[in-house]
């Protein structure tokens, strides 16, 4: 009944608008929304129907109505109107587009048709590549800046392997800005002021400096108190201070010749980000041995020891009072900047035009945390200078475009190169109460019972947990009691500075081209030739003498089944988390190179001017790369294996996909709808999971033969295949985009995405066949994460004229209503969301031909909450519902949550000259 009435909701927000109508008169958009966007004056006769807007997806500038691919467009007028400053609010408009950030707002991820890349891991590389201005960002976090004043925003959905290169296997988001006025002087200004005292003024001058010069300098800067309230440290966490500066200048000393200078740069410097407990249960298993049950035990020991040290839980039974409990000292703020310049060549050789675009740009974004998300100091990051990620790159891109046959051929050949430098500098610690808390949980795992314990005790042994040891081990009691107060000793120690660098190296070579078989007819042929190159090196310094005192103590006794489970605890506590001494000091590397063709074939055809009906096969390719995390070198963690740890252990191989699409797209003066099919085959597709402790980085494939049920078992060994591995990872489903205009000053657009993304069954963690990891045994034949099946949006506005004064309101409404999801990539059922419903309103006045507007808005109007992504408390536990049910035991890990904002308002005043 609940999510019947939000569809009902999001129905009546996209048809209230007409019924404001008063003049049924010739309809004109004075509010562009999702995919359509007002043309500018100097195009009006040319561009007069709605919805037929200029866009640039195939790297010539074409009507959206004849594009044969699946793209939206959002104009700026549509973002202002959204209270969208960066692209995470783009999903207000765009169905198929989900982004997210996590750990950092450095840091998004951005999924499309329910692929993209999951978390907040460096080594990773987008699966939905961003261009701004034609220049490839390496990392979606780019777009989470302030972007000044742009032009339009084109969402291409589906492999864009052909033209967007490697790192398009999802699609690709385009950022167009606006560019300087060369006929005259102007610009505009403006002032936001809402509640968590949020402050934004942002602006821009333009014009011409000669006949042939033109100029344009945009900026913005942004503070906000933050969303979650520290009750430890007196203070708010979340909050906003930026700012942001575009310098532009365009060059146009012949009608054949433009260039286009860009620099620009953004400093960030916030306490980000924020996370609330969202689960504090120990689920057991009320009938060992009759698997599919669990029960909510009324203590969980885990959350016990953390109490009796002192931790506070302030969001307990309430994650979205939004209060937190941070340690104190620890600091959480961090400077992050991007900056780089670009210029853009496009001359025209008569027979042929040229585009040259060069860039050059550097981000570094610091990483101090609190990475347990509480007031108990279980672990951190220090702000030493020794934890940060940096990306420094170079792009040039070349592409010559022309015609053939009379007009036939519209060829187009390229070439790009980049390279780019990474360097990631971690130094993660055990914190200052890291000891007693793991030789606590050691002692639980030994026995549950609270008196046992007594946490202000050297190995948190009570004189009654001695007795209990000695009456259970004998004669090795005292060898593990010595490891206990060994383990208790393990604070203010582990990684002190871990350096991880990559370079690496890409050129492609593509063609791209379009030929008219009839003036209705056309074919579209494209071909992409990749070659990637990546070298790796890392190098790690540790102080962490207690784990290697732990190996030697317990290696005798992980053979005798009386101890092996303690030590096996003892030392996964002590030894794992970045904190090996046994690769102090050591240096890996490794180099990986491999070459992919991409490419892309369309047929379309126009049965009538207005219609276009078109078909496509698409094959897209996302690099492969290294973990940059100490996880899958585990193996030099234990004291009974004599491998020595090695770069390739980290690697991942590259994903690939197929993808099949039909569509039609209709236009009128009244009317707009684009309605597109697609099936995507990801093969090796490519997954994140933070697991507690470490990132693992997984390859998904599929055997073709029945595992029976061996990917869906807590082994790590069983559920290799010997036979052929297909793809992992199907999605499917359709798209549809609708636009109408009744009246004039009236626009309503809807947008409705079914998304069926799935793994496929019989899963395996590589090409090769290798066994899937355990921590993954939900995956097999189910929605893949942050993929919701139905996600359906509408957007209405009326601008109506007030008399003859010249003066025109604004009514404008948008909302967004999405289906469950899981937000985790391990789908663990603790980390599900709700569907809910997002509503963004605006009213306001403005003057005459705009030249002024006061607007009040609110973002989130009705305050719905929802969860961002949930994952495992670090260090905090470990099991959850889903092992408990599968494979019986004890689940006490804790889970936290990055929670979405909640309802934002204000006073937005504008004025343009």
């Amino acid at each position: 009944m609940r999510k019947s009435a939000l569809l009902l909701s999001v129905a009546a927000i996209a048809f209230a608008a007409p019924a404001f109508a008063q003049d049924a008169a010739t309809p004109q958009q004075e509010a562009p929304s999702a995919s359509q966007e007002a043309a500018p004056a100097d195009a009006a006769a040319d561009n007069s129907e709605q919805g037929d807007i200029l866009i640039t997806a195939t790297r010539r500038s074409e009507r959206l109505s004849d594009v044969p691919i699946a793209v939206s467009a959002v104009s700026q007028e549509a973002l202002q109107n959204s209270g969208a400053n960066d692209i995470r609010q783009l999903s207000q408009l765009a169905p198929s587009l989900l982004v997210s950030s996590t750990g950092s707002e450095a840091n998004a991820s951005a999924r499309i048709r329910g692929i993209g890349t999951v978390g907040d891991n460096p080594g990773l590389e987008s699966s939905v590549a961003v261009f701004i201005d034609g220049v490839y960002r390496s990392r979606t976090g780019s777009g989470l800046n302030d972007l000044g004043e742009v032009d339009r925003i084109e969402i291409l959905r589906g492999p864009q392997g052909t033209l967007s290169g490697r790192n398009a296997s999802a699609g690709t988001i385009n950022i167009i800005t606006k560019s300087p006025d060369m006929n005259k002087l102007g610009g505009y200004a403006e002032a936001t002021y809402g509640n968590y005292n949020n402050v934004r003024v942002a602006g821009a001058v333009t014009g011409p400096i000669t006949e042939t010069l033109g100029f344009r300098i945009d900026g913005v800067y942004n503070r906000r108190d933050g969303f979650y309230y520290d009750v430890t440290n007196k203070t708010d966490y979340n909050n906003r201070n930026r700012y942001f500066v575009r310098g532009q200048l365009l060059f146009e000393p012949s009608s054949d010749l433009t260039v286009r200078l860009l620099a620009d740069y953004t400093r960030r410097n916030e306490k980000c980000c924020g996370a609330v407990y969202v689960d504090l249960r120990q689920k057991v298993d009320p009938t060992p041995g009759v698997p599919g049950d669990y029960a909510i035990s009324p203590n969980n020991p885990i959350v016990d020891i953390m109490k009796s040290m002192g931790a506070v839980f302030p969001s307990a039974g309430d994650p979205y009072n939004r209060r937190i409990a941070n340690t104190p000292g620890r600091a959480y703020s961090n400077v992050t900047k991007d900056y780089g310049g670009s210029a853009q060549i496009d001359y025209n050789l008569g027979g042929a035009s040229l585009t040259s675009i060069t860039a050059y740009r550097e981000y570094k974004s610091d990483g101090a945390s609190d990475i347990d998300y509480g007031n108990l100091d279980i672990g951190y990051r220090p702000d030493d200078g020794n934890n940060y990620r940096r990306f420094r790159t170079f792009t040039q891109e070349v592409r010559l475009n022309g015609e053939a046959l009379g007009g036939k051929l519209n060829w187009l050949v390229g070439g790009y190169y980049s390279r780019e430098d990474l360097q990631v500098v971690d130094n993660l610690r055990f914190g200052s109460q890291f000891g007693a808390f793991a030789a606590c949980r050691a002692v639980a795992s030994i026995n549950p019972s609270a008196a046992l314990r007594d946490p202000t005790a050297a190995g948190c042994l009570s004189p009654i947990g001695i007795g209990a040891v000695n009456g259970a081990l004998g004669a090795a009691a005292p060898i593990v009691i010595g490891a206990l107060n060994r383990l208790s000793t393990l604070n203010n120690l582990g990684s002190t500075r871990d350096v991880y660098n990559q370079n690496s190296q890409n050129y492609a070579f593509f063609t791209h081209n379009i030929f008219k078989i009839t003036d209705r007819l056309s074919i579209t042929g494209g071909l992409r030739y990749t070659h990637e190159r990546k070298n790796f090196d890392a190098t790690f310094h540790n102080n962490n003498t207690v784990c290697a005192a732990q190996q030697a103590a317990l290696a005798p006794y992980l053979t005798n089944a009386q101890l092996a489970s303690t030590a096996a605890a003892l030392l996964t506590l002590s030894c794992t988390g970045n904190s090996s001494s046994t690769l102090d000091g050591k240096t890996i590397n490794d180099r990986l190179s491999e070459g992919e063709f991409t490419g892309t074939a369309v047929i379309s055809y126009k049965p009538i001017d207005d219609l276009l009906v078109y078909g496509s096969y698409s094959r897209g390719y996302k690099a492969g790369g290294y973990n940059l995390d100490r996880s899958d070198l585990g193996l030099a963690y234990l004291p009974s294996t004599t491998a020595s740890p090695n770069a390739a252990q980290l690697r991942f191989d590259p994903e690939t996909v197929n993808a099949y699409e039909i569509g039609f797209k209709y236009k009128s003066r009244q009317f707009t709808l684009n309605v597109a099919g697609f099936r995507q085959e990801f093969s090796n597709f490519q997954l994140n999971t933070f697991n507690g402790t470490n990132y693992v980085v997984q390859n998904i494939g599929s055997c073709s033969k029945s595992l029976n049920g061996a990917d869906r078992d807590a082994s790590a060994t069983t559920g290799a295949c010997n036979s052929k591995v297909k793809y992992g990872v199907l999605s499917q489903g359709v798209e549809v985009e609708a636009g109408l205009y009744p009246a004039r000053n009236v626009a309503v657009n809807l947008g409705y995405t079914f998304t069926d993304t799935k793994y496929q069954k019989n899963l395996v963690g590589s090409e090769a066949g290798e066994a899937l990891d355990p921590a993954l045994f939900l995956l097999s034949g189910q929605q893949l994460s942050n993929a919701p099946r139905h996600v359906v949006t509408a957007s209405a506005s009326w601008t109506p004229d007030i008399g003859d004064s010249g003066l025109s309101a604004l009514f404008y409404v948008d909302g967004r209503l999405t289906s469950d999801y899981n937000t985790g990539s391990d789908l663990f059922v603790e980390k599900e969301q709700d569907g809910f419903f997002l509503v963004n309103a605006r009213i306001g006045l403005r003057g005459k031909n705009k030249s002024w507007s006061i607007e009040a808005w609110a973002q989130n109007l009705f305050d719905t909450q929802y969860t961002q992504v949930a994952f495992n408390a670090p260090f905090q536990g470990a099991g959850s519902i889903g092992q408990v049910k599968a494979f019986g035991g004890v689940g006490n890990q804790v889970f936290s949550a990055f929670l979405a904002e909640p309802r934002t308002y204000g006073l937005t005043l504008r004025t343009r000259f």
